[in-house]
This record gives structure tokens, sequence and C-alpha cells, in this order.
């Protein structure tokens, strides 16, 4: 959108980016998920692909590509989706990561919000390797209650969303005793390909906060320092991953009291991917001092914001409001049923994984000397 460039040129870091990687259409995508990945969107792909394949030509050793998007409205949604398709096409061996704002019904200003949730989440699912799950409902709230601000502004929302995503990469950029690059942490926090959708978490929000080891792994664990509108305590953890910054930090105790909070709240990790924790150190503190803590989880409490997010489109879809303006731009009902589809199939597979329990195979030998399994499980 020209407004939001010519916004980003003129603020106080416009000179931070090289002024022929800006490429923006002659409008936006007017709220709708298809003008941006079909029409509008698909008009300018190639020029933003021949930008990015410029930059990752230059680059020394390209590990992935971050995507940042709000997938309520049009261009985020559509565009985005489109584009991370085509990186996948473009570099099938690299990383792509989302960082993807959804749609809350608390903080809510586009009525097709549903719709071009339900068909990002969908393309998501195929296209991306790491999805890092962040709503305006939770970035609002960490402000407000945290933060102490009585009217977070956007700058107020994307500063959270900064802090996030400067700790997951904080292993690519600074030295650190422990390293974890983005292949790593895909291979540590996905379980199954469809299963990558992460709860972002930062500690401390605030700079006048101050934590040290022990509390610092607890305030990471804390559903007020999650940046997802879902309650980590409704589901199991799958996997996570911690990554610490700071002076002084010790591993030893870190990971004294990583093992002692998984025994004690053993009821919220699944028995059958022991040690599903993944931690990485970086001795360079953050700008404000101190120590810090970035935490990615894989938990399947995930499922309540994508349900809400297909209830909301079912009540819609239903009486086929507002799709008029998807079939205008080329889609039709085969596509609103598969995406529907697509995203249930992926909340049974995470509800699945957290009610499944563990299954313990015992060898034994029986007189006659022979081998057989005996299976027990609970």
């Amino acid at each position: 959108e020209p407004g939001t460039i010519d916004a980003v040129k003129n603020g106080p870091w416009g000179s931070a980016f090289n002024p022929t990687n800006f490429v923006h259409g002659i409008s936006g995508a007017g709220n709708n998920w298809a003008k941006g990945h079909y029409t509008e969107g698909a008009e300018i792909s190639d020029q933003v692909v021949d930008v990015i394949r410029q930059e990752a030509e230059r680059s020394d050793c390209l590990q992935g590509f971050q995507f940042v998007h709000s997938i309520g409205g049009g261009t985020g949604s559509g565009l985005g989706t489109l584009l991370l398709a085509r990186m996948m096409e473009e570099y099938p061996d690299r990383i792509n990561m989302s960082f993807s704002v959804f749609p809350s019904t608390l903080v809510s200003d586009v009525v097709v919000e549903p719709y071009n949730a339900v068909f990002s989440l969908h393309s998501l699912l195929d296209n991306a390797m790491e999805v890092f799950v962040m709503d305006n409902e939770a970035l609002y709230d960490r402000c407000q209650k945290e933060v102490k601000i009585a009217t977070p502004t956007y700058r107020d929302l994307n500063a959270l969303v900064c802090r996030c995503m400067t700790g997951v990469t904080t292993c690519l950029r600074l030295p650190g005793q422990l390293n974890a690059d983005l292949r790593k942490l895909a291979t540590n926090l996905v379980p199954f390909p469809r299963l990558k959708f992460f709860i972002p978490g930062y500690a401390p929000i605030t700079t006048d906060q101050r934590y040290q080891n022990a509390s610092l792994v607890k305030e990471l664990f804390s559903p007020r320092n999650m940046l997802a509108a879902c309650d980590p305590r409704r589901g199991r953890y799958l996997t996570c991953a911690c990554i610490f910054r700071g002076n002084n930090l010790s591993m030893r105790e870190i990971d004294h009291q990583l093992n002692a909070l998984q025994t004690r709240e053993s009821a919220y990790f699944v028995e059958w991917i022991p040690n599903n924790v993944k931690t990485a150190v970086c001795n360079i503190p953050p700008l404000e001092g101190g120590q810090s803590g970035t935490f990615m989880g894989n938990n399947t409490a995930i499922v309540d914001i994508f349900g809400r997010l297909v209830a909301q489109y079912q009540l819609m879809y239903k009486k086929r409001a507002f799709a008029h303006w998807y079939y205008g731009e080329g889609m039709d009902d085969m596509e609103f049923s598969e995406a529907e589809t697509n995203i249930r199939d992926m909340m049974d597979e995470y509800s699945m994984y957290a009610n499944e329990g563990d299954t313990d195979f015992e060898l034994t030998t029986d007189q006659t000397g022979n081998e057989s399994d005996a299976d027990d499980s609970y």
C-alpha cells in the first residue's frame, strides 16, 4: 500500500532501508484476501521476488526468510501468503519463518477478518516451516497490564513483536555458549510437519523488571508473558525452546530450573517426547542490560485461537455473507470448503496428540527363551 510505504520512508527508520527495496502497488487489497493473493498482489509479486533474490545473492550464508504480516486484512494475508508460497518454490531448502498477527474479536477493525485469517492459515499450513502466532488481543493486554500503557498504539504493539523477533534471531547475530539457528529451532520444535504453530513469549516485557536465572525461567513459562491469547495450561507442550541472553547466566542453574519445572508441571508436558525443551544462551546482554529470555512453545492449546476463527468463519459462510467479494476475484465454494476442512484436520491432529497417553514397551523372555513384547499403556 503506497500510504504505508510513505509512512515508513518518512519515519525515523526510513534511512535504514535500501530505497530500491521499497515495492508497492497502485492501491491496497481492500481487506480482501483474494485480491491480495490472486489479482492486485499477484501483479507485483514478481517484482517483490526479484528484490528478494538480489538480497539473497548478496548474502554470504542464506539461512532463511522471516515474514512479518497481519492476517486479518487483505495485503498482509493475501500478498503475504502468496510471497511465502513463491519463496518455497524459489528456495525449497531454506527456512520460511512467519510472524503472523492473528485477528481477535476483542480488538477487531475489519468485518471480514475471519475469511482472511482462515484462507491465510490454510496457506501457512502448506508454505511455512515455522509460524509464530501472535494476536492483537494478547498484545493489547500485555501493553495495558504489564507495560502500563492505558491506550496502546500500533507502535507499542509492534515493539513487543520486535522484542520477540530479535530474541529468536539472537544466536544468529551474536556469539554465545549454546547456539540455536532457524533450522535447529525447526528441527527441535516441529515434531510433525503440520504441527508448526508456536506460542511466543518474552521476559521481561518492561525494562524496569529484572530477573535472574531461576526467576527468569519461571517468568518465561508464565501466561502473562505470552503474546498469543490462549492459556497454555489448557493444553500440553509438545516441545518448547528458551533463548537466554545476558551477563552471569549460569547454564547449570538454568538446566536445573528447567528440569525442576518439567518435573513439577509434568501434566503440562507430553510424556512421549522426553527432554522436550531446547535451550540456547547468548552472553551479550540486551540494550537495557540485565538478563532476558525468549520463549517458543508448541502447545496444543493453540487450537483455541484457531477454533475461535473457524467458528466465526462458519457463521458468516453459512449465510454466504460477503462471499461475493471473494467470488469476484476468482474464488469458488471449493476453496472455502477446503480451507475450513484443512484447518479442522490440523486442530484434530493437535487434539489427538494432546490426549494421547504414553505407551511403554518392555522386552521380556519367556521360559523357552523366546523374546516377546509386553505392552503396558495408560
